[in-house]
């Protein structure tokens, strides 16, 4: 059974990088338990010494609706 949690927000850029820093520093601690903020919840993954990693980016022009950038970071494990 998958169970998903999920957040949309608009955060200041110096929000988010911090955010960023949280998750880095909980990756790199010791413990086999990481806490990640979604939202208003806490949720509490079980990540190996490696993870998998993609990024990607996309880059859009549009007439109409104006130019967009987006970034998208995925990382994944099998605990």
């Amino acid at each position: 059974m998958a169970q998903r949690t999920t957040a949309d927000e608009t955060l200041p850029r110096e929000e988010f990088a911090a955010y960023l820093r949280e998750l880095a520093t909980e990756l790199e601690d010791e413990s086999e338990t990481v806490s990640i903020r979604v939202g208003n919840k806490n949720v509490s993954l079980n990540p190996p010494r490696n993870i998998d990693v993609s990024v990607e980016t996309v880059e859009r022009s549009s007439m109409l609706r104006g130019d967009r950038e987006t970034v998208e970071i995925e990382l994944s494990w099998k605990p």
